[in-house]
């Protein structure tokens, strides 16, 4: 450890310095209070041992000036004039220990391993709280166009308690940007609650959205308090909403409506107020030709769009997003083994899992990279994936007929051209080379809506 010594009697001053440099510590002395606290200002020192009484500034007052530059700094108070006052004085002004004139050095070596561990307990510390700020960080990592274009919309949006639908790819971070609208709102102190409903049985999602009261069915043994009470004056997230049954999607509507639910067993209305996000990772329009989901709900819910963009459509962001993940899950070592040929392996890799997948990828690089390094073999599995020619030849057979699969590759060449032309109609023509007419006839006929008119 870096120790200043502050003592006047040349003796004393000069045999600790024999023993704390004998040690391993590395130490600067003085013999006045004034000089003492002037190095205090220009160094960085782990442990400061003073004389109470000194030429110049005395002990107590070199406690209080360098615990004002630096609360964390560590001071042992020595002295051969002791009293109860004084140390307790010491101590109230943030002094470490207390020792008395004459002391074995075994006693000053016995408290300088004890901030020696306790410097190691506080590092490591301080290092499980930067990962836990990491992991639990729900800030969205990206720089590129399109993270800027629907960061910017959240941001729009959020401060107002419209409906908002997120639709995107599983993996993009659908969550995440519900959180982040939540944290950009007004309502951002109260809870955000989440549910999803692909994952919760169909004979209970009314009773977990809604809540129950006790005996409303077999085994509902008490009252139960549904999400949407639990989320009262915050924001509810609704994930898969797509996966909703259609008997529910009816009830949804109607707390949407009315700003009112009842518990199941209940005819008691209860007011709510609540912020509803949703999160689709199908195209809920297309979900709505087929029947399969309500279009007075749908219109209900896509108030504000907002489309997130797969991790192929981004990669760019790739190198920022790696760096992210690495820090989070605790592989910082390995950031200075990044290399172009890393970042141009995990360019041409195509990305079906999206973010999540990349996060994954990140989590193999540091279990499977020992000794600081990074492990080629981690990157073999993106190399040796199905190109996109490979994936094509096999696509026909997602589709039930000719047509469909026309009509799906139709939406793919429109779409690609809308987000050529930052969704402007008449330049998507333009790109594609036929008449403006004959587009939004296409546009209509598939169900296309993310354009703007000009």
């Amino acid at each position: 450890m870096k120790i200043l010594l502050a003592e006047d009697e040349k003796i004393t001053r000069k045999s600790l310095t024999d023993i704390l440099t004998a040690e391993k510590h590395e130490v600067v002395s003085f013999d006045n209070g004034n000089q003492a606290y002037e190095s205090i200002k220009k160094n960085d020192y782990d442990v400061i041992i003073t004389d109470i009484r000194l030429p110049g500034m005395n002990g107590i007052d070199i406690l209080k000036n360098a615990k004002e530059l630096n609360p964390k700094i560590i001071v042992i108070i020595i002295t051969a004039y002791a009293s109860v006052e004084t140390a307790v004085e010491a101590l109230k002004f943030g002094a470490y220990d207390y020792l008395i004139k004459p002391f074995s050095p075994v006693q000053l070596l016995s408290i300088l391993q004890h901030i020696d561990q306790l410097k190691l307990v506080l590092s490591e510390n301080e290092n499980l709280k930067k990962r836990i700020a990491l992991l639990e960080d729900k800030t969205i990592i990206g720089s590129s166009e399109k993270v800027k274009s629907f960061m910017n919309t959240i941001k729009t949006v959020a401060p107002q308690d419209y409906t908002v639908l997120i639709q995107g790819e599983s993996g993009t971070g659908k969550e995440l940007c519900a959180r982040t609208i939540h944290n950009f709102s007004t309502r951002k102190n109260k809870n955000f609650i989440a549910i999803n409903c692909a994952v919760i049985p169909e004979t209970l999602i009314e009773s977990e959205l809604f809540g129950h009261e006790k005996g409303a069915f077999t085994g509902a043994i008490k009252k139960h308090i549904g999400y949407f009470e639990k989320a009262n004056e915050g924001t509810l997230f609704i994930d898969d909403i797509d996966d909703l049954p259609y008997n529910i999607q009816v009830k949804l509507l109607r707390v949407l409506q009315e700003k009112e639910i009842s518990r199941v067993g209940s005819t008691e209305s209860i007011p709510i107020d609540v912020r509803i996000i949703c999160a689709s990772k199908v195209d809920l329009k297309q979900k709505v030709v087929e029947k399969q989901f309500r279009e007075d709900l749908y219109y209900r819910l896509n108030i504000i769009p907002i489309f997130l963009p797969p991790l192929r459509k981004r990669k760019e962001d790739i190198p920022e997003l790696l760096i992210h993940f690495l820090k989070k899950h605790g592989g910082e070592d390995k950031i200075q083994f990044l290399n172009d040929d890393i970042y141009s392996t995990l360019q041409k890799y195509n990305w079906p899992g999206n973010v999540r997948e990349l996060e994954n990828i990140t989590e193999r690089i540091i279990a499977l990279s020992p000794n600081n390094l990074i492990n080629p073999a981690v990157f073999e599995p993106l190399l040796n994936s199905p190109d996109k020619t490979e994936q094509d030849k096999t696509a026909f057979e997602h589709y039930d007929n000719f047509d469909q699969y026309i009509s799906n590759k139709e939406k793919e060449i429109i779409n690609w051209a809308l987000e050529k032309s930052s969704n402007n109609v008449t330049a998507a023509a333009k790109i594609l080379k036929i008449p403006r007419t004959t587009l939004r006839s296409k546009m209509e006929k598939l169900l296309i809506t993310n354009y703007n008119e000009s």
